[in-house]
C-alpha cells in the first residue's frame, strides 16, 4: 500500500551518531542545539527570526498570545484545517469565527474574511492547506486596512513560496510544524516567525513560563506567565540531521505534485486545486477534485493506494457548534475532495499507477 503520509528520517549515518552524543551530553534540554537549530532554519527557508518550540500547536498558542488577542476577541479563521489550529483559539478565550473557503482551493476566500471583520476582530488565521498558498496579498491587505493581526498557520506548507518569498514571511506571525508526518519531524516539535522582532524577547519567556533564559533563577521575575512549550536539544539534534536533506525531500513532493498537475486534468471528471501564479505549492498532500470522491477512493484502493479526506471540517466538532454558519464554498470543497499521497516516498512507478487506475474511471 502506498501510504498517504509518512514519517521522513534522515539517514542513520547522519542522525545516530549525533544523537547518541546528545544523549549522553548530560544536557538534553533547552541549549545550544537548540539556538543552532533555530539559527539554521531561518536561513533555510528565508525568516526573520525562528523560536524553536515544542510542537506547531505551541507556536500557534503563542502567536496568538503575542497578538495580544484576548478572551472575547474574535478571530477569524478556517473550518478546513486539522483542529488545533482552532482548538488553541478557545484556549486563549477568544471566538473563532470561520470564514469560507474557495471551493477549488480549500483555503480561506478573502471576501468571506472581510464580510466578517467587525469591532472585536482581533486577527485572521490562515492556513495554507495541503501545501497551497492561500491569497496571501488580498488578506494581508485586509489585515492592513482594518489594523487586524495576519497569522499564517504553515504547518502543511513548509518550502512553499509566496510572491517569490518564503512562506511565512507575509503575515505578521507564522508557524511550522514538526509533527511526526510533515513535510520534516522533530518526532514533535514546531517553529515559530514574526516580523515584529521587538517581541522576541517576550515570546521567548513566554514559551518558559515567563521566565528569561541564561538568567539565575534567584535574580529573575515573572511579570506575565507563560508556558512549558520550549524545544529540547534531543529534538533540535534530529532537526538539524533533517535540515541536511530537507530541500531534496522538499523538492520530490514538489516533483509529483507538478507531475500531477500536468496528468490529472487531462482525465474526465477530475480537476485539481487552483492556486495564484505568484505561488509555489511544497505540496504535502495531492487535493484532487471529482464529484465522486468515494468512488476516487476505492479506485485507488483496489491498486493499493491509500487516499482519503484526511480532515473533518472543524466545525461540525460538538466544541464548535456555537460558532456553526453556512460555508457552501467549504461544503462544496469537501464534498469533492479527496487527497492522494504525493511526498517523497512516491516514485515515479508509483505516480504512474495512480494516473493509470484513475484514468480507467
Amino acid at each position: 500500500m502506498i501510504p498517504l503520509v509518512k514519517v521522513a528520517m534522515p539517514p542513520r549515518e547522519s542522525l545516530l551518531s549525533a544523537l547518541e552524543e546528545v544523549l549522553y551530553s548530560g544536557f538534553i534540554g533547552e541549549g545550544e542545539h537548540v539556538y543552532h537549530f533555530e539559527k539554521c532554519f531561518a536561513e533555510t527557508f528565508g525568516l526573520p527570526i525562528a523560536l524553536g518550540v515544542s510542537s506547531g500547536t505551541a507556536a500557534l498558542h503563542l502567536a496568538i498570545l503575542l497578538a495580544d488577542v484576548k478572551p472575547g476577541d474574535e478571530v477569524i479563521t478556517t473550518s478546513m484545517t486539522a483542529e488545533p489550529t482552532n482548538v488553541v483559539i478557545l484556549q486563549c478565550g477568544a471566538v473563532p469565527v470561520f470564514a469560507d473557503v474557495e471551493p477549488d482551493t480549500g483555503n480561506l476566500d478573502p471576501a468571506s474574511v472581510e464580510s466578517l471583520i467587525g469591532p472585536r476582530t482581533r486577527a485572521i488565521v490562515v492556513v495554507h492547506y495541503a501545501g497551497f498558498p492561500a491569497p496571501l496579498a488580498a488578506l494581508r491587505t485586509l489585515a492592513d486596512r482594518h489594523d487586524i493581526v495576519l497569522i499564517e498557520d504553515a504547518a502543511h506548507s513548509l518550502g512553499a513560496t509566496y510572491g517569490g518569498q518564503g512562506i511565512g514571511t507575509v503575515g505578521d506571525f507564522a508557524i511550522f510544524s514538526f509533527q511526526a508526518i510533515k513535510h520534516m519531524t522533530t518526532i514533535d516539535g514546531g517553529m515559530l516567525t514574526m516580523r515584529d522582532l521587538g517581541k522576541v524577547e517576550l515570546a521567548r519567556r513566554l514559551r518558559w513560563f515567563g521566565l528569561a533564559k541564561g538568567v539565575p533563577r534567584t535574580e529573575v521575575d515573572i511579570t506575565r506567565y507563560g508556558f512549558k512549550y520550549n524545544m529540547h536539544n534531543v529534538a533540535a539534534v534530529i532537526g538539524l540531521a533533517q535540515l541536511k536533506w530537507i530541500r531534496s525531500l522538499i523538492d520530490r513532493h514538489i516533483a509529483n505534485g507538478r507531475f500531477f498537475d500536468e496528468c490529472i486534468p487531462k482525465i474526465a471528471g477530475l480537476s485539481i486545486t487552483r492556486f495564484e501564479p505568484t505561488a509555489a505549492p511544497s505540496y504535502w498532500l495531492y487535493s484532487v477534485l471529482s464529484d465522486d470522491s468515494e468512488g476516487v477512493e476505492r479506485r485507488l484502493a483496489a491498486v493499493d493506494v491509500a487516499a482519503s479526506k484526511l480532515h473533518r471540517p472543524n466545525h461540525l466538532h460538538s466544541v464548535f457548534a456555537a460558532m456553526r454558519r453556512p460555508l457552501p464554498g467549504l461544503d462544496t470543497f469537501y464534498r469533492r475532495l479527496t487527497h492522494l499521497p504525493c511526498g517523497w516516498w512516491v516514485t515515479d512507478a508509483d505516480r504512474e499507477r495512480i494516473i493509470d487506475a484513475l484514468s480507467k474511471g
